[in-house]
């Protein structure tokens, strides 16, 4: 019989490849199971097409509105088809560094197959039966359908179906007024579609600040998208003749939009469901996800969780930071544990890019203690020199000074976080991002240019000025003598 393997890693996307990567790296005998492909959402239906298709539509945008930049407005033939023959170039050209072969290069042995645990120490695929001394689940998630009647069909489109498009849908809907629901709805409009934009809450963008939710309606509805809030989705009609129609009831009542298609972007749900989970001791939660502590162990002793697939953060550098903990402490058996410090970033037109508390967030916890600084683009050179001054950023520290957060909602802002990033990971005071010199002109003086506007009305406070004033005093008569 075989020796186990040191690490046996179970799905093969960002999560799945990072530690694999790292495990093999190491010197472990590693082996990564994959049904279908490797790559994972990121590289085959996510990131990847999506910000390919954005970029697209971005471009067009510009070309429309070229006045802002002083040059004569055209209007761009769209040939839907050839920009979905670039997503597919660009998947295509990213696919290598995420392949079977790279994988087996760096030392991982790929197992191509449905893999499913059968004790807490062994994992069958395709009727071979895998030992392993350690093993990381990491079979991601997949997109959330909500049981509606009628909702079913070729024009029923998620972010798995999309990519096989090939004609413009006329008219589309989409459920959902998140990232991906915004980021895909402002995409397609630009592009040529009548789209409506459906979301049961008050605002899009939940989790950012209300602000950014407004700014991002108010694009939406410039770039011609109906934007439908509080409004849920009843039913889909179809009728022998004529288009489908999904019946919605909001604030005036309800009504019919026809459409050609729908696109669902109603939320993720994790993949747990056949892989025996049960067998291996490992718990999930609530939601379905695997229920993992900081240091992303499960339930069951040396089998860990990363990735979706965990429902903490549904983004790829989630699933690669939480590869980099998880691998080292299943190897290694050390205490890492993830970073809380998270940035985002919803990719629509401008960008909003998010890290720490929002000023709700600390309002709760500090009252009118803490600290908000924000800075409008409409006044930063080079968002003006770029004919795009528009946005804003927002930071966000406790009665201390100390940045706990921060929002920016501008061109750049995907760019601009990072910095931000860093800052409220190590607690430094909005001061110290005001002194430290950024070049000029560029999009992320914008969060520094708001805290040098809170230094500004903090030393023209009446009790700094009343400091001052003797100071002074004293420094005009020693100029005197």
């Amino acid at each position: 019989m075989r020796r186990p393997y040191d690490l046996v890693v179970l799905g093969g996307g960002t999560a799945g490849l990072v530690s694999s990567v790292i495990a093999a790296g190491i010197g472990a005998r590693v082996a990564l199971v994959e049904r279908e492909r490797t790559g994972g959402d990121c590289l085959w239906t996510g990131c990847v097409p999506s910000k390919s298709l954005i970029g697209a539509a971005r471009l067009a945008h510009r070309m429309r509105h070229a006045e802002h930049v002083g040059l004569t407005p055209v209007r761009p033939e769209i040939d839907f088809a050839g920009v979905m023959a670039r997503v597919h170039r660009a998947i295509a050209t990213i696919e290598p560094h995420d392949s079977p072969a790279r994988l087996r290069a760096e030392g991982v042995e790929v197992i191509e197959g449905e893999g499913r645990f059968v004790d807490r120490s062994t994992l069958e695929v395709g009727g071979r039966r895998i030992c392993f001394a350690s093993a990381i689940i990491a079979t991601g998630s997949e997109p959330a359908v909500p049981p509606l009647d009628g909702l079913a069909g070729p024009d029923v489109l998620t972010t798995e179906t999309l990519w096989a498009e090939r004609e413009l849908p006329g008219r589309l809907v989409v459920l959902g007024g998140g990232p991906i629901g915004c980021e895909l709805g402002q995409a397609l409009a630009r592009l040529g579609s009548r789209v409506v934009l459906v979301e049961l809450a008050e605002r899009l963008l939940l989790k950012e600040e209300p602000a950014a939710s407004v700014l991002i309606a108010e694009r939406l509805a410039a770039d011609g998208v109906d934007v439908r809030l509080r409004t849920r989705a009843v039913e889909v009609l179809r009728a022998p003749e004529g288009p489908p129609a999904l019946v919605l009831e909001g604030p005036h009542g309800c009504e019919t939009v026809p459409f050609d298609r729908i696109l669902v972007a109603t939320g993720r749900r994790p993949r747990t469901a056949g892989i025996g989970l049960d067998l291996a001791g490992v718990e999930i939660d609530a939601r379905g996800a695997i229920a993992v502590d900081d240091r992303l162990r499960t339930s069951a002793p040396r089998i860990f969780a990363a990735g979706d697939v965990t429902a903490r953060l549904p983004f790829t550098h989630v699933a690669a930071h939480h590869a980099r903990v998880a691998a080292v402490n299943a190897l290694l058996g050390t205490r890492r544990s993830v970073d809380e410090t998270i940035p985002w970033v919803t990719f629509t037109d401008p960008e909003v890019a998010h890290v720490g508390l929002t000023e709700a967030d600390a309002r709760e916890r500090w009252g009118d203690r803490a600290i908000v600084a924000r800075s409008d683009y409409a006044t930063l050179d080079r968002a003006i020199t770029e004919g795009q001054p528009l946005g804003f950023a927002l930071l966000v520290a406790d009665p201390r000074g100390h940045l706990v957060g921060a929002t920016v909602a501008a061109p750049g802002a995907g760019e601009a976080i990072a910095e931000l990033t860093a800052r409220v990971k190590h607690a430094d005071k909005i001061d110290r991002l005001s002194s430290t010199v950024h070049a000029y002109p560029t999009l992320v003086e914008g969060p520094a240019r708001a805290a040098d506007e809170h230094l500004r009305l903090r030393y023209a406070s009446p009790r700094y000025r009343a400091l001052a004033r003797p100071v002074l005093a004293v420094r005009r008569v020693l100029a005197r003598a």
